[in-house]
């Protein structure tokens, strides 16, 4: 079994104002007020999602690469 050693992540204009960030892989989704600040959070909570989790389960290593694109929608 391979291992994903990435996780995808999409980064739009927030409604208001600022960014989100939408983890494609799992259950992910935060915000920031610049993308330096969605970026910073967005590694925060996947580290926080896989604290607890079997990664193995997840097919994923322990400490991923964050790969986000930004949408420009």
């Amino acid at each position: 079994m391979t291992l994903r050693e990435k996780i995808h992540a999409t980064v739009y204009p927030g409604d208001q104002s600022g960014y989100v960030a939408e983890c494609q892989e799992f259950a992910i989704l935060t915000q920031g007020d610049t993308l330096d600040e969605v970026m910073q959070n967005l590694s925060e909570a996947v580290s926080l999602y896989l604290e607890d989790e079997d990664l193995s389960q997840l097919q994923v290593i322990s400490q991923p690469s964050i790969v986000a694109f930004r949408s420009l929608n």
